[in-house]
C-alpha cells in the first residue's frame, strides 16, 4: 500500500520542525518501502549541520561525538508522525565506524554500532527523499563503499552458526523443544545473511523478514521454501527432530553460499 507523502515537508515546516540548515528530509520504514497499511506511522529522518532546537523533543543517546539525537512526535488525522534529527557529522562518523579498515581489524558489528545507528544506515538505502535527494544519493554511494554489508552479513552468519550448534547439541541430549526453538532462530539469521549479502538490510526488524524475502526473489531460498519452514508447515509432532535437522541442513548450506 502506497501512502501520499505530498505536503509532508510543508506540514513539518508549518510546525517549525525543519531547521534552516536542513540538508535532507526522507521518509523511512514501511511507508517508504511500500509496505504500509492504513494505520502505519509516518517516520522521517532529518539531517542538518547544527543541532536543532525543537521544543518538546526528547533525546536518544548514541555512541557518537555528539552523544544524542532528538526525536519529536505528534498526532495528525489519527496518524502518528515522528521526526528523528541527525547531524551530518554524525553520519560521517557512522560511515567511518563501518570502514573496511575497521572490518579488517576484526571489529565486531556489535562493537561498531548500536541498533539506532544500524537502523539509520540501512534506511539510507530504502529511504524515500522528500527534500535533499542529492544528499541521500551521495550518502548511499558512500555507504556502498564501506564494509557495512560485510559487517551485518558476518554477524547474521555467526548468529545462525551459534544457533545451529545449539540445536544440534540440544537434540543430542534429547531437549527437543529447545532444539526446535534454536533451529527457528538459526533459520531467521541464515535468511537475514542471504538478504544482507545481496544488500537487502533489515535484520533488526524481523517482522518484515517475509516481505523482504518475497520482494528479493532469492535463488538460494525462494519465498515458498522459506515460508514453509517459517510456518513449520511440514513439522511432524511425532518426529520433531526431523524438522530440526532439515532446518539445520539448510542453514549450513546457505552459509556456504553467502558472499561477504
Amino acid at each position: 500500500m502506497k501512502l501520499d507523502l505530498s505536503g509532508c515537508v510543508d506540514e513539518l515546516r508549518r510546525r517549525g520542525l525543519v531547521p534552516e540548515d536542513t540538508l535532507t528530509v526522507f521518509n523511512v520504514g514501511s511507508v517508504a518501502r511500500g509496505w504500509a497499511n492504513p494505520t502505519s506511522d509516518f517516520d522521517f529522518y532529518l539531517v542538518s549541520r547544527t543541532v536543532p532546537g525543537v521544543e518538546g523533543a526528547r533525546t536518544v543517546p548514541v555512541p557518537l561525538a555528539h552523544e544524542t539525537i532528538s526525536t519529536y512526535m505528534f498526532q495528525m488525522d489519527g496518524r502518528r508522525w515522528e521526526v528523528a534529527y541527525w547531524l551530518d557529522s554524525q553520519v560521517d562518523q557512522m560511515l567511518e565506524k563501518v570502514s573496511w579498515e575497521q572490518f579488517d581489524a576484526g571489529v565486531s558489528s556489535l562493537k561498531a554500532m548500536v541498533d539506532t545507528e544500524e537502523l539509520f544506515l540501512e534506511r539510507i538505502v530504502t529511504g524515500l527523499p522528500l527534500f535533499g535527494e542529492d544528499w541521500l544519493k551521495r550518502r548511499r554511494a558512500e555507504l556502498d563503499e564501506t564494509a557495512y554489508r560485510a559487517f551485518v552479513t558476518t554477524r547474521s552468519l555467526a548468529e545462525a552458526d551459534g544457533n545451529v550448534e545449539d540445536a544440534l547439541g540440544m537434540l543430542e541430549v534429547g531437549d527437543i523443544e529447545s532444539a526446535v526453538m534454536a533451529a527457528r532462530k538459526a533459520l531467521g539469521h541464515s535468511v537475514d545473511a542471504v538478504l544482507e549479502g545481496s544488500g537487502n538490510y533489515g535484520s533488526r526488524t524481523p517482522k518484515w523478514r517475509a516481505r523482504r524475502v518475497k520482494e528479493a526473489g532469492l535463488e538460494l531460498i525462494p519465498f515458498e521454501t522459506f515460508w514453509a519452514l517459517e510456518t513449520m508447515a511440514d513439522y511432524d509432532a511425532d518426529d520433531p527432530a526431523a524438522w530440526v535437522r532439515r532446518v539445520v541442513t539448510l542453514c549450513k548450506d546457505l552459509s556456504i553460499e553467502v558472499e561477504i
